[in-house]
């Protein structure tokens, strides 16, 4: 079912089409000049998904910029001051007290300009194949300055254009399906003047001013903008994380769009799941304790050096604490490259344990580094205190998750006795004298292939 289509007029008195989906935290996703259209694009299964993907944990809410699809058309300024009346309209509308804004290409300047001068109301500030100065961007990209060529010349042509060059829209039906979506959300004319006015977006003094952490999100095959703005653009926000993906287009829903909505997941989730609520902790019971370790990090990091390693940790701390939220649990504390986690649920612990082994073996399958966790499940009443989990029940979970290798869950006997009779595979994995410890533990290894 297609969204249902709102409108909010901004203070310009432009109307502003708008729609909202899903559940959870508001994130905005911005539209990129010079073209959108809300409703023909949820018509493109690709877009759709992508969509999808993001509001599977957040509402997401989405508009037309003015001059396009369904807002108003009749306009004639398209400078960042004009798109930033129309984020404020829909946020008005809304009645947001605070939400996280993403804004890609063309809309990555017009989301630094509203971040900038709106800290009080964005939490996270997600930036996707960006820049800080479209001079800049004019003047290194020859392939840009073919394509603004075109906007003189022949309509068609151009659409396709960019439907094939810029976007990466594989085959010839595709092309010339996104080509004829182009020339739907506005005319030519509208197009050529939108287009035109971003050349003079340049938010780069703006930059050092955000206030909220940033995900700088680029591709690193991208013709533009190129690599270097990325890294440009986060080496000049305060608190910026830079990940770099593989792939050459600009669309987020073409090529690994799993992996982008993971790492916007993760980034975004970070504030609502790294911190358990007390009450999590101060109540008695019984926990299941998940412990993770990367295997081989501090090799990693010598042979990489410290900011390549660290990019790589992020990819698995997004998977974690994604797989930690899905199922349930808590994430108690991170030590390094590790997570320690707590689940009201023995089913539910090992659910995330096989989420996060299958989660890395498909990023594995792409990566230039594979990335291979270890994952020890204990089970009982540890002590809550301070926020935090202390005891035996949490310290075997620990020793069983350092006796583990890369791409292995071992749980506990305690553990199998709760879920046997279940749909998890435990193989006996033998007695292990760990370390604390006098008698040896039996330990079960948990078959998550299956």
């Amino acid at each position: 079912m297609e969204p249902r289509i709102q409108y909010a007029r901004s203070s310009d008195g432009v109307s502003i089409a708008f729609w909202s989906i899903g559940q959870g935290p508001p994130l905005i996703h911005m539209p990129a000049p010079p073209a959108s259209h809300i409703q023909l694009e949820w018509q493109i299964p690709e877009v759709r998904a992508w969509y999808e993907g993001l509001a599977r944990h957040h509402t997401l809410i989405h508009y037309d910029c003015r001059g396009s699809g369904l807002s108003e058309r009749a306009c004639d300024d398209y400078s960042i001051a004009s798109h930033i009346r129309d984020l404020e309209a829909v946020v008005d509308r809304l009645n947001l007290p605070t939400f996280a804004l993403a804004g890609g290409v063309h809309a990555g300047p017009v989301a630094v300009a509203y971040a900038a001068s709106h800290p009080d109301l964005v939490s996270r500030l997600v930036l996707w194949c960006t820049y800080g100065r479209s001079a800049d961007l004019l003047a290194t990209s020859p392939q840009l300055q073919a394509i603004r060529a075109l906007l003189e010349m022949d309509w068609l042509v151009l659409t396709e254009t960019i439907a094939n060059v810029a976007f990466g829209w594989t085959t010839g039906e595709d092309s010339r399906r996104f080509a004829e979506y182009l020339r739907q959300c506005n005319t030519q004319e509208t197009f050529r003047a939108s287009l035109a006015s971003t050349n003079e977006f340049d938010v780069m003094d703006l930059l050092p001013q955000l206030k909220m952490p940033v995900l700088v999100l680029h591709r690193r095959q991208l013709a533009y903008p190129h690599v270097d703005e990325a890294r440009r653009l986060a080496s000049h926000i305060p608190d910026a994380r830079l990940v770099l993906l593989e792939g050459s287009s600009l669309a987020p829903y073409l090529g690994d769009t799993d992996r982008v909505v993971a790492e916007i997941d993760g980034f975004l989730n970070e504030g609502l799941i790294s911190e358990p609520t007390t009450a999590s902790f101060t109540a008695e019971g019984t926990h299941t304790i998940i412990f993770t370790d990367v295997e081989g990090s501090t090799t990693l990091t010598q042979r990489l050096g410290d900011a390549p390693a660290r990019d790589l940790m992020r990819h698995q701390e997004s998977i974690i604490r994604k797989a930690i939220e899905d199922n349930k649990g808590w994430v108690v504390k991170t030590m390094g490259d590790a997570f320690m986690a707590s689940f009201s649920s023995a089913t539910r612990a090992l659910d995330c344990a096989v989420c996060i082994q299958r989660s890395l073996l498909d990023y594995n399958e792409t990566a230039e580094e594979p990335i291979k966790v270890r994952i020890g499940v204990n089970v009982g009443e540890p002590i809550a205190e301070e926020m935090d989990l202390f005891g035996t029940a949490v310290t075997l979970a620990s020793r069983i998750a350092s006796h583990a290798v890369g791409g292995q869950v071992l749980v506990s006997e305690s553990v199998r006795q709760i879920v046997s009779g279940r749909r998890f595979t435990l193989s006996d994995h033998g007695e292990a004298l760990l370390r604390g410890f006098d008698e040896p533990i039996h330990l079960y290894e948990l078959d998550w292939h299956g």
